[in-house]
């Protein structure tokens, strides 16, 4: 008779998520880095690399002034980073200063002791078994010296880099405290009803039944008071919800449409928004997106959620290249959910702060007016352009949508939300829309 998998001990779940934090280091998303970790390592794993993601401003600045050089161990440095991230929610608790729900907390002790362990664990570490308990330690001893020595430092005061505080503070000066203290909460968990199969009233009485108390937000959508697994939420394998943002769940809203459309979701993976407009409408859709395995969940999507079907047609193609896919045919509304630097999912994605340049928003901005400047070709006449982009930075939204405007005089703007900021009334993520009508 086999036996029972032994149960992950601490040490094992530090050294998962080092892993992962060093895959960060070196410029790969956590989502990838946490893929990759053995499946009973995962949960633990992704809750200690997000909240070391979400201190690592601070845990580098440390790092930096009780080990000015870096270890030449990657992992090594992983280790410690993750380490100093616990060590000071633990020490912040202790003072009463209260943490967000899920932060992990261990005992001082406890916790150098497993962290030495990982290191041992691993060969190319194991010589750095000395540096990370004295690091550690000695955090725990000068942490108010430190505290007070790292305060006019705003990465590790605000866990973001300098450039991405600058370019906060100067969109949102009233707001970018707020901002950038929101991105350190882990988010809550939305769903939405699938009002084909079953009403958002009727799903909240099962949640209900099931011991799970959620609060309706927006049309379709609940949020539940506490994060579960998909799994062991009622009605995942019946299709009966997706999991979406609050700010998500406004696309199909803000999306005029009528049975029978013809419709365009260009940069649709990974398929929340195609599927929401296909639950409220029966369309001739076409879902494109230009990474193939991004666009296989869109389908896996469709089909749990029972949406389907051959008016629905899945494209692998770049939507800035229309002359490589579009059939001369055009469409009565597109939803361009474009490419962006996601600056307002940070707190779902906590490591996208650190993997970003300044750069990168140059760039994202010049794909989006590419993409948003190729498909209005593609509009009918009294057609509409809904742009969405899940970013608080106006170079991606208002100032990307008014220089647009500027190429194309005759596009209409009509009422939408603009930016949304993250948190507000539906504790939803940071986005911007903006509707654009064609002429008929």
């Amino acid at each position: 008779m086999p036996e029972s998998p032994q149960p992950a001990v601490l040490s094992d779940q530090l050294l998962a998520a080092a892993r992962a934090i060093r895959a960060v280091l070196g410029g790969q998303s956590l989502s990838e880095a946490l893929g990759a970790t053995p499946a009973a390592l995962r949960p633990a794993a992704q809750a200690l690399s997000f909240h070391a993601m979400r201190r690592l401003g601070h845990a580098r600045a440390v790092r930096e002034r009780l080990v000015p050089r870096r270890p030449p161990e990657r992992l090594a440095e992983a280790l410690i980073l993750l380490g100093l991230s616990l060590l000071e929610a633990g020490m912040r608790q202790a003072e009463g200063t209260g943490q967000p729900p899920g932060t992990p907390i261990y005992h001082e002790h406890t916790l150098v002791h497993q962290l030495v362990e990982a290191a041992a664990a691993d060969r190319r570490t194991r010589p750095a078994k000395g540096l990370i308990n004295a690091v550690l330690r000695r955090y725990a001893r000068e942490r108010a010296t430190l505290l007070a020595a790292l305060a006019s430092q705003p990465e590790a005061a605000w866990n973001h880099p300098a450039w991405w505080i600058d370019t906060v503070r100067d969109a949102w000066p009233d707001d970018w405290r707020t901002i950038l203290e929101a991105a350190d909460r882990p988010p809550p968990m939305a769903l939405r009803a699938n009002i084909r199969r079953i009403t958002r009233d009727a799903l909240r009485a099962r949640l209900d039944e099931a011991g799970l108390a959620a609060r309706a937000v927006g049309e379709d959508g609940l949020v539940l008071d506490t994060p579960r697994p998909v799994t062991g939420i009622p009605g995942y394998a019946e299709g009966w919800w997706s999991v979406q943002d609050p700010s998500a769940q406004r696309a199909a809203r803000l999306l005029p449409l009528q049975d029978g459309q013809r419709v365009l979701d260009a940069c649709a993976a990974p398929g929340g928004k195609t599927a929401h407009l296909l639950e409220r409408h029966a369309l001739r859709l076409t879902a494109l997106d230009s990474d193939e395995g991004r666009l296989a969940r869109v389908g896996d999507t469709l089909r749990r959620l029972g949406l389907d079907s051959p008016e629905v047609v899945l494209r692998c193609a770049d939507a800035a290249r229309p002359d490589d896919w579009w059939d001369g045919q055009p469409y009565d509304a597109i939803l361009a959910d474009v490419p962006c630097t996601a600056s307002g999912v940070v707190r779902r994605h906590p490591d996208i702060r650190w993997l970003r340049r300044a750069d990168d928003l140059a760039r994202t901005a010049a794909l989006q007016a590419r993409i948003a400047d190729a498909l209005w070709p593609l509009l009918a006449p009294g057609g509409h352009l809904l742009y969405a982009t899940c970013s608080i930075f106006p170079q991606e939204g208002e100032q990307q949508v008014r220089a647009f405007l500027g190429r194309h005089p005759e596009a209409q703007r009509l009422p939408a939300p603009g930016h949304i900021l993250p948190g507000g009334p539906d504790d939803g993520d940071g986005f911007f829309y903006a509707l654009l009508r064609k002429p008929a």
